[in-house]
């Protein structure tokens, strides 16, 4: 009985993990602002629009192919978990794939949390220090547009955090899943020591 329940959790995690990675995804993608430069001067006037998106941002475009390879390992994961939750067997069960899904975890764990943090750090970065510096030193220049532009920026770099956050959400989930058959191993055993 406890070995269903702890499969069918896995199977539910699966699919959670697989839910947080799709919306990172997905707002990654649709995460663009577009923003108008109109230098008016005596001698020149330059008019210009330019739309931002994740490819302009490496970090960003790191955290969202972390966030495509673990949606797609974590697909290939749930036929399995699906398998295991309604038999109570593994799929393939000579040793292989017990040790792909540990390992496998473990690799993907470990780029879920190196996405979270070049993402956290990078927009912590850009909000905190660019953008106040270089919008003040614009707005001292009296130009036409800036607070405009940096309320875009702050908002592509607010929504570039919480797709981060849906990444972190990811990890979460990959740890409590990695934490499951332990604790089936441990409700096995009957006296302290095993």
């Amino acid at each position: 009985m406890a070995f269903k329940a702890i499969a069918s959790s896995i199977l539910l995690l699966r699919i959670s993990i697989l839910l947080a990675l799709v919306a990172c995804v997905v707002l990654f993608i649709i995460n663009t602002i577009t923003v108008t430069i109109n230098l008016n001067r005596i001698s020149f006037d330059i008019v210009g629009t330019t739309r931002v998106t994740f490819k302009d941002f490496i970090a960003y475009s790191y955290v969202l192919s972390v966030a495509v390879v673990g949606a797609g390992y974590t697909l290939i994961q749930i036929p399995f978990a699906m398998y295991l939750a309604s038999t109570g067997k593994r799929m393939i069960s000579n040793g292989c794939l017990p040790a792909f899904d540990f390992y496998g975890d473990k690799v993907i764990r470990y780029l879920l949390a190196t996405g979270i943090g070049a993402g956290l750090a990078y927009s912590c970065e850009i909000k905190l220090t660019f953008l106040d510096s270089i919008f003040a030193g614009l707005a001292a220049g009296n130009l036409p547009g800036v607070e405009e532009s940096k309320d875009g920026y702050e908002r592509f770099i607010n929504k570039g955090i919480i797709a981060t956050s849906l990444l972190g959400l990811g990890l979460i989930l990959m740890v409590i899943l990695l934490a499951l058959p332990s604790i089936n191993e441990r409700s096995k055993r009957k006296g302290f020591f095993g």
